[in-house]
């Protein structure tokens, strides 16, 4: 039974993986990636914490020289292994193999039987041009700690494309290492109502789900909703707010991942602009960015999980993309510089709550549900009671032909008992009722899917609504099953 540390809130397969980790009696090396402020260094900060090990960190400094990188890395071993032993310093470090090996010698005289966890943290950071870092890191646990059992080695990094280029895709000395690699996520609705709750913040769903469409399941963001506001009041002054402090975080963030971070910033702006997503050649075309590092880029973008790429049904042309981080979607929807500097001329606390009135954020929070929806789809199958080994799509047909109607469907399970569950996605507040209009909607829209994907699949309509879904005759014609805003917060 794995002991699973109360501190952490959710992450119980990657603590899980980490108990397997530590009580191993091999060597270890894990590297662990995903989108930055989510929680990757309290994890393995708080899972280690109280184990009976020795646990040394050192931590990358954003745009630091190979000099401060390395003065960083030689007070962090004279922190964890030289403390309170009189005149002892260690000399300073040139570079990389310097440091590994005053490392490796501070290991050997102090930590004698216990094992070791050396935690490199923002491990693309320290990896400055020309630093030899990886070279070092190569040699060193190939000649010395990938034979000591004690040792269990753990990088990170916020720059997942980096961990995933240059460690787990290494093609040299490092190639095949890795005997562990988690990709963090985001919490979950009900990894968030758990974190909210230890603040002593106990919302019902809908509140939640209104923090959740701003902010996403971003720690960081989680820790500075306050008691005894409501939702809208939270983000009013978190994100509006001069002094919030997210006012501004959408530039720090880029900023802190990539080089010219201007470009990204341009790129994933124009994504956002469009709900179906857009075309890489639309890209293309928009910016002149071509070839090579246009993919490079993108990719970046998406190993960082700020956007996905997808190829919708019947696409001639290649690789759609869209935005999936709800802050960054939040971000560009309704602050952006330009909004920030109206905002600063208007002295109003409830700037947020007034825009929230508004018929275009409730076409906003339709779109931003339907993301969230994609993010909770073990949730979604089994309150709609779908099998596994179904393929999960969306579908969006638009005809040709002027006096022929298109259609589009939020959400497509097709199954393998040769079932196709067309699903609608709907945000509202108080159940969705079906009538004779919205009936005929539903009807329609699957007559085209049969006829233009000439599917012999048995068809069933299904819902997923915030807001439940009323009992009417047409909805017990129709609709075979639904999910609601109750059924994403269970665990999966």
């Amino acid at each position: 039974m794995v002991n699973i540390i109360m501190t952490i809130i959710g992450r119980q397969y990657e603590q899980k993986q980490l108990q397997k980790i530590f009580q191993s009696s091999d060597a270890e090396f894990v590297a662990i990636y995903g989108r930055r402020r989510v929680g990757k260094t309290y994890l393995i900060r708080e899972f280690f914490d109280k184990k009976p090990c020795v646990f040394f960190r050192s931590s990358g400094i954003h745009e630091g020289s190979l000099k401060k990188q390395l003065e960083k890395f030689k007070k962090e071993i004279e922190t964890t292994f030289y403390k309170g032993r009189k005149g002892t310093q260690l000399s300073s470090l040139s570079n990389w193999h310097d440091a590994f090996e005053a490392l490796k010698d501070a290991i050997d005289l102090f930590a004698g039987k216990q094992k070791v966890v050396i935690f490199l943290d923002e491990i693309p950071w320290m990896a400055t041009p020309k630093s030899g870092l990886l070279e070092a890191l190569d040699y060193y646990w190939n000649r010395h700690w990938s034979a000591d059992k004690r040792i269990k080695l753990v990088i990170c990094g916020s720059a997942a494309s980096w961990i995933i280029d240059n460690v787990l895709h290494n093609t040299g000395g490092l190639h095949n290492r890795v005997t562990l690699r988690i990709h963090l996520e985001p919490f979950a609705l009900s990894e968030t109502k758990a974190y909210l709750n230890k603040k002593n913040v106990h919302y019902n769903h809908d509140q939640i789900l209104t923090i959740y469409m701003c902010l996403g399941g971003i720690p960081f963001y989680l820790n500075f909703v306050e008691k005894g506001l409501s939702a809208i009041q939270n983000i009013n002054n978190i994100c509006f707010s001069k002094k919030g402090t997210l006012y501004d975080e959408f530039e720090v963030l880029f900023a802190s991942l990539f080089k010219k971070h201007e470009i990204y910033e341009e790129i994933i702006t124009l994504i956002a602009s469009k709900r179906e997503g857009v075309a890489r050649h639309e890209i293309e075309s928009h910016f002149k960015y071509k070839g090579g590092r246009l993919t490079e880029r993108l990719k970046e973008l998406e190993e960082a999980g700020f956007i996905i790429g997808f190829t919708p049904w019947k696409k001639e042309r290649g690789l759609y993309y869209k935005v999936i981080d709800e802050y960054t979607l939040f971000y560009l929807t309704w602050i952006t510089k330009r909004v920030r500097n109206r905002i600063s001329k208007i002295i109003d606390d409830r700037y947020w709550e007034t825009l929230s009135a508004k018929p275009a954020w409730k076409a906003w929070a339709g779109l931003s549900f339907e993301a969230i929806c994609f993010k909770h789809i073990g949730q979604i199958k089994k309150a709609l009671y779908i099998p596994n080994g179904s393929e999960i799509s969306s579908w969006k047909y638009v005809s040709d032909k002027d006096e022929e109607s298109g259609a589009q469907i939020d959400l497509i399970f097709d199954r393998p008992d040769n079932i196709v569950n067309l699903c609608e996605i709907k945000y509202c507040s108080t159940p969705f009722v079906i009538d004779k209009k919205y009936a005929n909607h539903i009807i329609n829209r699957e007559k085209i899917y049969c006829k233009v994907t000439k599917t012999n699949k048995q068809t069933f309509h299904s819902m997923i609504v915030s807001g439940g879904l009323k009992k009417t005759m047409y909805s017990e014609e129709i609709i075979v099953s639904y999910a609601t805003l109750n059924d994403l917060f269970k665990t999966d």
